[in-house]
């Protein structure tokens, strides 16, 4: 079987590690000086060399050889992952009293040391404040912040940095031409963009897309990894900062009929809207798509999230520039419309035409989709029964007079089954927007005939307040 190209090019010396000169340099001179710490810490991001240069400086402070099939019984690498619990800490704790077979230290690499339990890693400081002579110890994590304090305050700490788009295309340009690879130097580029850093992933995807058996090309490397094209991304973000609903629809569809996933399609925009961050041409809607973006990824349904989302921000364009182009008098009769407290009130029957390929959802709707939630999710029936709804230009509006059920509503799962229930009752999606509107009034309770509930009584003490859900 041949060997992964990303394991293959593995670093066996300092000279050979790209990207982190800092720290390199650092451990050589170190090395060189005879000041050898009895505990490394090496956090940064996956893929960019910290196992590497944790097995070269076991190879160096041992004097040691470093190759593919170097393995030696006083260099012992633990996965954090699967010997996260006590036990396996303390049956380490023990070994590393035994001195070292053949060479002068006995070096211990734990990857991923943030797996540990908290048990575990009461069982490794013991070990880390009284370390035998003979005994080092390397931890290696991506998420740092996960450690205790009493840990990192106990190792020299090394950060390693994501490489950079330049260092890492020359470094993709090199090993293509070792292994007679032909591509083209805008595929070596969007390479070395697509892998964040991550030296690991971007030679994992030069090596998935050589066997091609012809020159690669930047259209190659955006069809196998689903990276959605320049041109495309432009023309949507055009479209959701135009307000249009209807195109940005129609690019959502194009773009994912070439294979382009969620996840990757949020990645292409957030960069889109950072370059027009930089160069002073974003506004505040273009920030907040911005930081809506970033859970695409992390969603449970990101395809969903991603549409809800960009809908949302076309529709809050449309909203803006409908507002901005109105006259006073007609934003106050808006006003009036979604401050009035009951479903009955501002359940008015739309006398205009209906327009092509307009949504077929009405207020007379609202009803049975606060009853389906109830039925649905139990959680939210209270905040909707008190949303004060407004609908039109295929938006519904929930105004709510307390933050905390604005807040409950905008969550992304109760939005998307009010978006369900909606869709399952007259076929259509419409965009969720939930507001606060302090104007609203909740409607008066009818007074019991002769006894005064507990709560009417508690109200007239202290005045009404918001009730808190559990």
């Amino acid at each position: 079987m041949e060997q992964a190209l990303y394991r293959k090019y593995r670093p066996k010396s300092f000279g050979e590690t790209v990207g982190q000169d800092h720290i390199t340099k650092t451990l050589q001179k170190a090395l060189k000086a005879g000041r050898i710490s009895h505990a490394y810490l090496f956090t940064g991001p996956r893929g960019v060399g910290k196992t590497s240069v944790a097995r070269i400086l076991a190879h160096e402070v041992n004097g040691l050889p470093y190759k593919d099939d170097s393995i030696h019984l006083d260099i012992i690498e633990i996965d954090a992952a699967s010997n996260r619990r006590i036990d396996e800490i303390r049956d380490l704790r023990d070994r590393v009293r035994i001195a070292p077979t053949s060479t002068k230290y006995k070096v211990y690499i734990i990857d991923e040391v943030h797996m540990l339990t908290r048990e575990a890693f009461n069982a490794l400081l013991k070990t880390l404040e009284e370390p035998p002579a003979h005994c080092i110890f390397i931890l290696a994590t991506t998420e740092a912040h996960k450690l205790p304090e009493t840990i990192i305050s106990r190792t020299q700490r090394h950060e390693f940095k994501p490489v950079n788009k330049v260092q890492m295309s020359e470094h993709l340009s090199d090993i293509a031409k070792k292994e007679k690879i032909e591509i083209s130097r805008e595929a070596l580029d969007l390479l070395a963009e697509y892998g964040e850093g991550s030296f690991r992933d971007s030679i994992g995807y030069l090596d998935q897309l050589s066997s091609q058996g012809k020159k690669i090309t930047e259209d190659d490397v955006r069809d196998v990894l689903g990276m959605p094209a320049g041109k495309d991304v432009g023309k949507l973000l055009d479209s959701i900062r135009k307000g249009d609903i209807q195109a940005v629809a129609a690019g959502l569809t194009s773009i994912q009929g070439q294979g382009a996933g969620a996840a990757e399609l949020a990645a292409a925009l957030s960069k889109e809207i950072r370059e027009l961050i930089i160069a002073g041409q974003a506004d505040a809607a273009d920030t907040k798509l911005l930081k809506e973006l970033v859970d695409v990824k992390a969603s449970s349904r990101p395809a969903e999230y991603l549409e809800i989302t960009l809908f949302d921000a076309a529709g809050g364009r449309q909203t803006r520039e409908t507002e901005t182009t109105s006259a006073k008098p007609q934003a106050a009769v808006k006003e009036t419309h979604i401050s009035t407290p009951s479903i009955e009130e501002t359940d008015v029957p739309d006398t205009k035409p209906a327009k092509s390929g307009q949504t077929l959802f009405s207020l007379d709707l609202w009803p049975e989709v606060v009853s389906k939630a109830k039925d649905q999710a139990a959680s939210i029936y209270t905040a909707l029964r008190l949303a004060v709804p407004s609908y039109g230009d295929g938006k519904l509006t929930l105004a709510f007079e307390f933050p905390l059920h604005k807040k409950k509503l905008q969550q992304t799962k109760n939005k998307t089954l009010i978006i369900d229930i909606i869709d399952g009752l007259c076929g259509e999606k419409v965009l969720v927007e939930s507001v606060v509107d302090k104007t609203l009034k909740r409607q008066p309770e009818p007074a019991a005939p002769s006894v005064e509930s507990p709560l009417h009584s508690i109200t007239n003490i202290f005045g009404t307040a918001e009730m808190i859900e559990t």
